[in-house]
């Protein structure tokens, strides 16, 4: 038994197929973590969707900024798709009910202490122990999967607030938590989220660090898997040293899809899409 942890697939679904047949996945066997962003900018989120969900018990994913964009355009008629997208199919496949329903209860934080793992799509603040962090993805998760979720959707877009406190009101609560398991990278040297920024670490970014980079950062014993960042990439020494594993190595921008076999750190890559590069949002 083996267990792969992949990264953004965002659509590309020959890459993906093409990355079981290299790892020789068995789902009698083998177990898949998902790094989120299963959907858009690629040739087809449809076929993502139904392959993940009909993997069942044998595969995890946790909910990107991507994935959460789908459940929004999908649900609130005033929400419209970006430039670039490419949800049409889902939103058209007879199907789509079931699939946007499966969406919705994926996590939003992934934990095995067993294996030393825990997996988010973007990252996690400077100040929340293990303990808060899985308290938190419950708290985002049970109002995603309740009876009004549609209006949490339509108030998690934003950039603020930029900070934690415990005794945020509820809608900027909601956003903070949500800005952070799905859209940080960047944060200012003080802990506060900084949005716009998708550079890599070789291009300057003055009064920034990635937010694992942190020096008060609260670290817990297990290695943080995360995507949501194409640009960016680590020595395995940067990665020993801040307990983090990248895993968006750029698939649907030109780049390649990555899985790492958790077990001893093997990695396999394969061609992602022919698009050309682009930051990613």
């Amino acid at each position: 038994m083996a267990t792969y942890a992949i990264g953004d697939v965002q659509g590309c679904l020959q890459s993906l197929l093409s990355l079981l047949d290299r790892i020789d996945f068995d789902r009698a066997r083998d177990r898949l973590w998902f790094v989120g962003d299963l959907v858009n900018r690629g040739p087809d989120s449809l076929g993502v969707l139904r392959l993940i969900r009909d993997l069942a018990d044998c595969a995890v994913t946790v909910l990107g900024n991507h994935d959460l964009h789908l459940l929004a355009v999908a649900h609130d008629p005033t929400r419209r798709q970006k430039r670039g997208d490419t949800l049409r199919e889902v939103l058209a496949a007879p199907d789509r009910s079931a699939l946007l329903e499966w969406l919705r209860h994926r996590p939003l934080y992934h934990r095995d202490p067993a294996l030393g793992f825990c997996m988010v799509h973007a990252g996690l603040p400077r100040q929340w122990s293990t303990v808060e962090v899985s308290a938190l993805a419950h708290e985002l998760e049970s109002v995603l999967r309740g009876e009004s979720f549609v209006s949490f959707l339509r108030m998690m877009y934003g950039d603020g607030p930029d900070d934690w406190d415990a005794g945020l009101p509820p809608d900027d609560r909601l956003r903070y938590l949500t800005n952070c398991f799905t859209r940080m990278r960047y944060c200012r040297t003080d802990g506060r989220l900084e949005l716009k920024t998708k550079v890599g670490l070789t291009t300057p970014t003055p009064g920034l660090l990635p937010w694992f980079m942190l020096a008060d950062r609260t670290r817990g014993p297990d290695t943080i898997l995360f995507g949501h960042w194409s640009t960016l990439r680590l020595t395995r020494e940067q990665e020993h040293k801040y307990n983090v594993i990248p895993l968006d190595t750029g698939a649907v921008w030109g780049g390649a899809l990555t899985a790492l076999r958790l077990e001893d750190g093997m990695r396999i890559s394969v061609p992602g899409s022919r698009k050309s590069p682009r930051p990613l949002d």
